[in-house]
């Protein structure tokens, strides 16, 4: 349910000198649920402040920066219980060059709440023939960031929503109000929880689809497209679309595949990194029953090391089975392109042959040399043996019913692959146990049994 109210107010120093707030809005989440958020909005025009409460929408605002809010990256994001997305106040944008005068890659941190674990997440810019742009899931528009992406000295000229998925599709509207005159793409089966809300409703209008291998899209000469449409997954489809961008072979995706860095990144600031080495409640609970000491956490570089694997192990496990000592869990997961346990378990092992159909689509036509994902390091030097090597769990779900490549890519796999795709069984215990918990409930769907190992 919905409810919005209307104030009307005097005219004060503040509508007449208006900070610009924008609004953006959202959807739901892929296993699970957002439940409640805060949608406010400044019309200066009409002196009017709207305040609406909405289940499964969010509201991100953005002021015109200075020096008063860090350089431009005030960003004030109110996300729905129960899985904020912080910072709540200040983001900062990371602009490197992936390929000479081609690519731009734009990132900026994300954390879950209020706790201190910390990611990144990805905005991909591509200048095309044409000289306009093509901006692939876009980040929070801080006049920071903002600034940035005009410094290319080129007009955005389409903004594309690759996936459904809750983190990327809050900024849309926002950043899509910078460049009014942009065409906006998404991804099909949009959808959100509880409540099944139209496009518009979040802020986006005007959208087209992106379909499965469109030839009539305006970028199809130099970027190609494949999408993975799952409704079978549980309470909503898994959507996402993997480009290729064929004059510098690059595949990008969006959460299908991630490379965790070996040590912390540039985007992840050293507060957060200290506050995980600190041996909180979680690295009690998850220390085997070994003594965990109590003692204060200097600034050293191997501190920042320990917040660092300490992060990614909650991440992409959400309960590790030691936070205590993450070294040896750390070492299974990093410096390879693997899959996201939490991706792998709770919609891949539903659909494998969907996804076995889209890799082995996505393998066969493009010849990609390096993959940028949404999340983590990129660009990743990557070949389609290591993005099949990612997927070898597939083989164990599918069994024999199901081998259509080439025998020399099967037997890589069959060598190098497993180490890539498989996870330590302990720190697996908590995430197969919500798995277990939400096919229990009805909220997503068994996993495909395949064969014996």
């Amino acid at each position: 349910m919905m409810a919005t109210v209307g104030v009307s107010l005097p005219k004060s120093s503040i509508l007449q000198n208006p900070i610009p707030l924008k609004n953006s809005s959202k959807y739901g989440l892929l296993s699970g649920s957002l439940l409640k958020s805060l949608h406010l909005q400044l019309n200066p025009r009409n002196d009017v402040i709207n305040l609406m409460v909405a289940s499964s929408a969010i509201t991100s605002v953005t002021d015109g920066g200075g020096a008063s809010n860090g350089g431009g990256r005030f960003y004030l994001n109110f996300t729905g219980f129960p899985f904020p997305l912080g910072p709540f106040l200040t983001r900062r944008t990371i602009r490197t060059e992936a390929v000479r005068d081609c690519i731009w890659l734009f990132e900026q941190e994300q954390a879950l709440g209020f706790s201190s674990v910390s990611t990144n997440i990805r905005m991909t810019v591509i200048k095309l023939k044409s000289g306009g742009l093509w901006v692939h899931a876009p980040i929070a528009p801080t006049k920071e960031c903002i600034q940035l992406l005009k410094e290319l000295g080129a007009s955005v000229d389409y903004i594309v929503l690759p996936t459904f998925a809750y983190e990327h599709k809050i900024f849309v509207g926002p950043f899509s109000r910078k460049f009014p005159r942009a065409q906006i793409w998404v991804a099909p089966r949009q959808w959100s929880w509880p409540l099944n809300l139209p496009l518009e409703f979040f802020g986006i209008f005007n959208a087209k689809t992106l379909k499965d291998e469109d030839l009539s899209t305006p970028w199809t000469d130099e970027i190609e497209q494949k999408v993975l449409s799952s409704p079978e997954v549980g309470i909503g489809p898994y959507v996402e679309v993997a480009f290729y961008h064929k004059r510098s072979r690059t595949l990008l995706v969006t959460d299908a595949v991630i490379f965790i860095p070996r040590q912390p990144p540039e985007y992840i600031n050293k507060e957060s990194l200290l506050e995980s080495a600190k041996n909180g409640l979680a690295v009690k609970i998850l220390s085997k029953g070994k003594q965990v000491p109590e003692e204060p956490v200097i600034d050293n570089k191997m501190n920042r090391q320990k917040g660092w694997e300490r992060m990614v192990l909650q991440i992409l496990f959400l309960g590790p089975s030691n936070l205590l000592e993450p070294n040896a869990s750390f070492a299974q997961i990093s410096q390879k392109l693997i899959v996201s346990p939490i991706v792998k378990t709770l919609v891949f092992s539903k659909v494998p042959e969907k996804v076995r159909d889209w890799i082995d689509r996505i393998t066969r036509d493009w010849r990609f040399k390096r993959i940028i994902p949404a999340h983590f390091a990129a660009p990743i030097k990557a070949s389609r043996s290591d993005f099949l090597a990612a997927f070898a769990f597939l083989d164990d779900l599918l069994g024999d019913r199901y081998v259509t490549r080439p025998s020399l890519a099967l037997l890589f796999n069959s060598i190098m692959g497993k180490a890539t795709s498989y996870f330590p069984p302990d720190d697996m215990k908590t995430l197969s146990s919500l798995d277990q918990l939400l096919v229990s409930i009805g909220a997503v769907k068994k996993t495909v049994s395949g064969r014996k190992r």
